[in-house]
């Protein structure tokens, strides 16, 4: 079995990654992207990962490990494996939020309307690929609200860990989140 923490970027997959570390999961990730101000604990991404499609060598090596994949990537794992996939959802408005901010570090930046687009785009994503894993045998989903899991850190833990087959510690999953790091708040749940 292979464990994939999947969602759109900035919905708390680098989070669920810590959270599934310190629980006791070997992670796959190569250490080249660092963490910085976006996320100061690290990204925990593996760079095979983007390049499934042409070479899917790097699947030999995830057996029974946790690996990080954007979701736009779930449609190039082989349907010769099982999978587990813990598919992160946040707020809309904080995915886009997030990334603007991030842009910004970077000395880019997007118009309103610019988000208005990319968020059209990525809830499209999002019925298309929840209708596709809906149909796939050889994948289980369990989908995991960042913001509950800002909420309610232990009970998120426990339903995680059921998933995973209850050897995880909840604990030190719990522990590892830390409200301060939610900084692109929008108080509205239907955004």
């Amino acid at each position: 079995m292979i464990i994939i923490v999947s969602g759109l970027p900035r919905s708390g997959t680098s989070l669920m990654m810590q959270m599934l570390k310190a629980g006791g999961m070997e992670v796959l990730t190569d250490n080249i992207r660092k963490a910085d101000e976006d996320n100061p604990k690290g990204y925990y991404e593996f760079e095979p990962v983007k390049k499934t499609r042409e070479d899917p060598s790097w699947l030999n090596r995830a057996e029974g490990k946790v690996v990080k994949m954007v979701s736009m990537l779930l449609y190039d794992l082989p349907s010769d494996r099982q999978y587990k996939i813990i598919f992160m959802k946040r707020r809309m408005a904080e995915v886009l939020a997030s990334q603007a901010r991030m842009l910004e570090r970077q000395g880019k930046h997007r118009t309103e309307e610019d988000d208005r687009k990319i968020g059209r785009l990525f809830e499209e994503h999002l019925a298309e690929i929840e209708e596709w894993l809906a149909q796939q045998k050889n994948m289980e989903v369990l989908y995991i609200s960042y913001n509950d899991i800002i909420s309610d850190p232990l009970a998120n833990a426990q339903k995680i860990n059921r998933f995973l087959g209850n050897h995880l510690d909840i604990e030190k999953m719990s522990a590892v989140v830390d409200p301060a790091l939610y900084r692109q708040r929008v108080s509205s749940p239907t955004t």
